[in-house]
């Protein structure tokens, strides 16, 4: 099974940017949809973002216009560009194979600071 690690995560002021990285452990190929998580203190779990291997993309309401999920398959990478950021984004983020279904990681933690 291909292993995931996120990266990229920091500490960033209201209206900044980030790119989230999700590094895989061999190829991509096999990881026909990808998700991206995140979970804040004290909250649930959610589904940020997806993406199949084709490229068709889906997001969550609260991140529509300001996240971008993609994949890089040469590097056998996914990514989350995050802009506009809010304090409300403020959580840890995951990268987890949805079909298959993958593991979960470490996470990133994203801060947003007022």
């Amino acid at each position: 099974q291909v292993q995931l690690v996120e990266s990229g995560g920091g500490l960033v002021q209201t209206g900044g940017s980030l790119r989230l990285s999700c590094a895989a452990s061999g190829s991509i190929f096999s990881i026909r949809v990808m998700g991206w998580y995140r979970q804040a203190p004290g909250k649930q779990r959610e589904l940020v973002a997806t993406i199949t291997s084709g490229g068709s993309t889906n997001y969550a309401d609260s991140v529509k216009g300001r996240f971008t999920i993609s994949r890089d398959n040469a590097e056998n990478t996914f990514y989350l560009q995050m802009n506009s950021l809010k304090p409300e984004d403020t959580a840890v983020y995951y990268c987890k194979g949805l079909n298959p279904i993958g593991s979960w990681g470490q996470g990133t933690q994203v801060t947003v600071s007022s």
